[in-house]
């Protein structure tokens, strides 16, 4: 029964340490426990394991112990987690007298940072024997001395604590003295010779004794002082002080001469063996010598020096009072000064392990830095507690007692707040309360999170034509909110392919500061408006960036000349020769005067203006402001002049404008000499002409028989190479070809086509010329241009191609006149956008015939022509119409379109019709007369134009 019931004694020990061993680990603090003057080595705990910590994470993550005073007395294996003794420890040299002695360490570990906080307490060992403050005491007592009389002596001192240091002591054997020990308030004894027998000088003089301290340790250790006592003779009754301690106790900081106490004594005897003086014993340090006086005549004890609570709260003064007999005899007593505390000490403010700067994604609960407060005063006037500047995302979190850990409390933003100064203040519990401040800098470090904007997302740019090149045309600006390397803008092209050319080919963008430069001089009648974008990145990781769209709009300028076009008559920029027959009425129209300008807008609008050969001249003809046709103002009389030299000028209305100059030479005749006059006037004015004009029919005719036969060449292979899954049917196609020929370079292209069918075969859907004494022109993919055209209609018309040139030799043989239209329109197809350019129109005399018109606001350089029919143009083309015939601005070819009857057979040689425009037209009608009607010509009308 017994054996079992200290069984479960032992279980609930075992069980109450394990208990107290969680809730010390649960509070964050361990206790350990080790003797001093332990060699080095010494086991004194498992600390990694009783931290909860692995042992191969103590080294990434920087496990270290510190420790504010006593760091290298103990250290830790980090091999195996344990803490042993580093170096000696003496415990009378860490904590003096005091009871209690521990280590404090602080244990710290990063990733993440933690703090822990152990104390190792420093237990005592017997190494210190009791020790004298001399070798020996001399007491001086007189003879008459009576029994039972007391003589203090001057006790040992232990630097152990504890039962180490508990002293007892022994006096050797002898007759006349005993020894009593008197406890002391702070458990402390001091031992008192007490007269047994009386003394006789004349038998003894002096006596040797022997005072023997033991203290309480295992082993023991002793501790001995000689006792000299002198017998005196004389003087009886020695002074008493009316208590043998006394106790004061006051507040430290006093001022000097601050009354500690009075002290009274008294002496029996009668005359000069009653006159007393107070000393301080020679027992008494020199420092409380320093910091105390005594008034030898009336035994008051003042402030000398600084008295601090914190230097020592207790002062023991051994005070005597000696008469002045003979020999004099002395008394003596104890004052116990016990010192108050003030609230004298501010508290002080430590922060340590800064962990900056901070970045601006750091995560709520961040440890920024460990703080420690102390105060040295003590009670409530130590108690400290710590606030920290109010409204910041930053909280102080206690970890052990006066220690703390600041902590993220919210998330930062650099861009916002880039740098916080905090204030940690401590404040003691004093009346008046202490406060102690630290500042605390923490800098916000910057991340990528903000990429650069530009102040509007498109900017729109006018830049006149015909600039020099590298010329600064736009500087766009992004800014970053970021910092360094963050915040570092570079600018580049987003690149994209305008036609055949590469944007980059056009413009570039500075990468730094962002200047826009135009790399070649930009024409307006080539490229109008250039859009693109320009995009900005910082250089962060990753990095971020947005895009700006800049439009570029090429201003044009007055820098094309109006140019003449040729006639039948003459050359361009030649005399031009009309007959003119003296019986016309007025506003018959002699000649018209053709002219185009490759500018757009006003600098395209020409005006003409008929200027008089002879100052004074007397001229019955005037011209058209804007036709250019020259007219007769008044019926012809026999007073005109029959040779009539008009000089007409052309001039557009740019700033400053430019002009050309056109002569026409009129001959006046008669009725009956019209075919003579003509011919005289074809061989006598104009030779030349008529032989260029020979040599330009040639050509158009050898042109226009090669077309041909390639043409059929083309369509026969087309017709072995292919797999058409439908043969005869009708769809849109492709154009695929742009081809050059001695009299010009023109080109045909469609957005919505159809196909020309007949009943036989398969459809033809190109127009295309080819010339044999010229290589063949390289074929165009115009694929993906056809995609983008019939796949998106919302997108703006494109710029007319550049490749459109009017040749020398078209010059010469272009019978057109130039009429300024309101508007012409380009139409990209069934539901796409309408394009309104002013127009010139290329028309022939007959009201009848279709107008062929290219856009102005490209000039000539043009490939889309709009079909017209007749002033004003009544009629216009359906969906599945082709015109009747149309004619190539300055060609004397007339290209007729027909589809006849299914299984008839088509004429090619009438496909295309060579002759002068005028006079070759109206020489065939006259002499097909009453001939049967032409058949009916059907086709599909392919007026849409599509822009490369």
């Amino acid at each position: 029964m017994v054996s079992r019931c200290s069984c479960l004694g032992v279980q609930c020990l075992l069980l109450s340490l394990l208990l107290l061993a969680a809730w010390e680990v649960g509070s964050g603090q361990l206790h350990y426990s080790v003797y001093e003057e332990a060699r080095h080595g010494t086991f004194v705990g498992r600390i990694a394991q009783d931290l909860g910590l692995e042992l191969a994470e103590l080294v990434p993550r920087l496990f270290r112990v510190a420790s504010k005073t006593h760091g290298d007395l103990l250290e830790v294996n980090l091999q195996n987690g344990i803490l042993f003794v580093n170096s000696r420890i003496d415990r009378e040299e860490l904590c003096g007298r005091s009871v209690e002695c521990s280590i404090h360490l602080e244990v710290i570990v990063d990733r993440p940072l933690q703090v822990f906080h152990v104390d190792v307490e420093v237990k005592d060992i017997n190494d210190n024997p009791p020790r004298f403050s001399v070798t020996e005491q001399k007491l001086s007592i007189p003879e008459s001395r009576l029994l039972d009389s007391r003589f203090p002596l001057e006790g040992a001192s232990d630097a152990d604590v504890g039962e180490n240091a508990l002293l007892t002591y022994k006096l050797s054997p002898n007759e006349y003295f005993v020894l009593d020990i008197i406890n002391k308030k702070d458990k402390d004894k001091f031992p008192v010779l007490v007269l047994r027998k009386l003394l006789d000088r004349e038998e003894n003089p002096q006596l040797k004794l022997l005072l023997t301290a033991t203290d309480g340790g295992k082993p023991e250790f002793t501790g001995s002082v000689s006792l000299l006592i002198l017998v005196l003779d004389a003087n009886d009754n020695a002074p008493i002080f009316d208590r043998p301690v006394y106790e004061v106790k006051m507040y430290e900081n006093q001022v000097n001469q601050t009354l500690v106490i009075r002290l009274n004594a008294s002496d029996s005897d009668e005359g000069i063996n009653k006159e007393m003086m107070y000393s301080f014993s020679s027992l008494v340090p020199p420092t409380i010598r320093r910091k105390f006086w005594i008034n030898e005549r009336t035994g008051e004890i003042k402030v000398n020096d600084a008295i601090d609570f914190e230097d020592s709260n207790t002062y023991e003064i051994h005070v005597d009072v000696t008469d002045k007999g003979n020999p004099p005899m002395v008394g003596h007593c104890t004052v116990l000064v016990e010192l108050l505390d003030e609230n004298d000490n501010s508290p002080e403010v430590i922060v340590t392990s800064l962990s900056l700067p901070v970045k601006e994604d750091a995560q709520v609960g961040t440890v920024i830095a460990l703080i420690s407060v102390s105060d040295h005063d003590s009670g409530a006037n130590g108690q400290v507690t710590c606030s920290l500047t109010p409204h910041v995302p930053f909280k102080l979190v206690s970890t052990y007692k006066n220690y703390y850990s600041l902590v993220l409390d919210s998330a930062l933003d650099r861009e916002r707040v880039s740098a916080y100064e905090l204030v940690v203040t401590a404040r003691d519990g004093g009346s008046p309360p202490l406060w102690a401040t630290a500042s605390v800098s923490v800098e916000v470090a910057d991340v990528n999170d903000n990429a650069p904007a530009f102040a509007q997302p498109e900017y729109t740019v006018f830049v006149k034509e015909n600039n020099p090149p590298g010329c600064h045309i736009f500087t766009v600006s992004a800014w970053d909110a970021d910092a360094q390397e963050n915040a570092l803008v570079s600018y580049s092209l987003v690149e994209r392919r305008l036609g055949e050319r590469s944007l980059s080919s056009y413009v570039s963008v500075h990468a730094e500061s962002g200047k826009v430069y135009a790399l070649q001089p930009l024409d307006h009648e080539e490229l109008e408006l250039l859009q693109f974008q320009v995009s900005a990145r910082d250089a962060g990781v990753p990095p971020l960036g947005s895009n700006l769209t800049l439009q570029v709009f090429v201003l044009d300028e007055n820098d094309n000349a109006p140019a003449l076009l040729a006639s039948p008559a003459g050359s361009a920029g030649g005399a031009v020769s009309e007959l003119v027959l003296r019986s016309v009425g007025a506003g018959h129209v002699v000649a018209k005067v053709r002219a185009v300008d490759a500018d757009s807008g006003y600098n395209a609008w020409l005006s003409y203006e008929l200027q008089s050969a002879a100052v004074g001249a007397r001229i019955p003809f005037r011209v058209g402001l804007y036709t250019g046709e020259i007219s007769t103002t008044r019926a012809l009389d026999e007073a005109d002049s029959p040779r009539q030299r008009l000089l007409v000028l052309v001039k557009d209305h740019g700033e400053p404008s430019l002009t050309a100059t056109a002569t026409v030479l009129v001959s006046l005749v008669e009725g009956s000499q019209a075919p003579k006059a003509s011919s005289r006037a074809s061989v006598g004015v104009a030779p030349e002409v008529a032989l260029v004009d020979v040599n330009v029919y040639l050509i158009i005719a050898i042109c226009a028989v090669s077309s041909l036969l390639v043409l059929t060449l083309l369509l026969y292979t087309a017709l072995r190479c292919s797999a058409a899954p439908t043969e005869g049917a009708c769809g849109p196609v492709k154009p695929t070809l742009v081809c050059s020929s001695a009299v010009g370079s023109w080109s045909y292209s469609q957005q919505r086509r159809q196909r020309v069918c007949s009943g036989e075969g398969l459809p033809k859907a190109d127009l295309m010329a080819f010339s044999p004494s010229l290589p063949p022109c390289p074929m165009v993919d115009v694929d993906g241009e056809d995609q983008s055209i019939g796949g998106d209609h919302s997108r703006k018309p494109r710029q007319p191609n550049p490749d459109w040139r009017y040749s020398a030799s078209l010059r010469a043989g272009m019978h057109s006149s130039v009429h300024l239209e309101e508007a012409g329109i380009l139409r990209a197809g069934p539901g796409g956008p309408d394009q309104q350019w002013p127009t010139v129109s290329s028309a022939t005399p007959e009201p009848e015939a279709g107008e062929v018109s290219p856009p102005v606001g490209a000039g000539v350089n043009s490939n889309s022509w709009t079909f017209k029919y007749g002033p004003g143009n009544p009629k216009q083309s359906g969906p599945g119409e082709l015109p009747d015939k149309f004619i190539i601005p300055g060609s004397p070819a007339i290209i007729s379109i027909r589809q006849e009857p299914t299984n008839s057979q088509i004429d090619k040689s009438d496909f295309i019709t060579f002759g002068k425009k005028e006079e070759t037209k109206k020489k065939k009608k006259k002499k097909k007369g009453n001939k049967t009607q032409e058949k009916k010509e059907k086709g599909n009308s392919t007026t849409d134009n599509s822009d490369q």
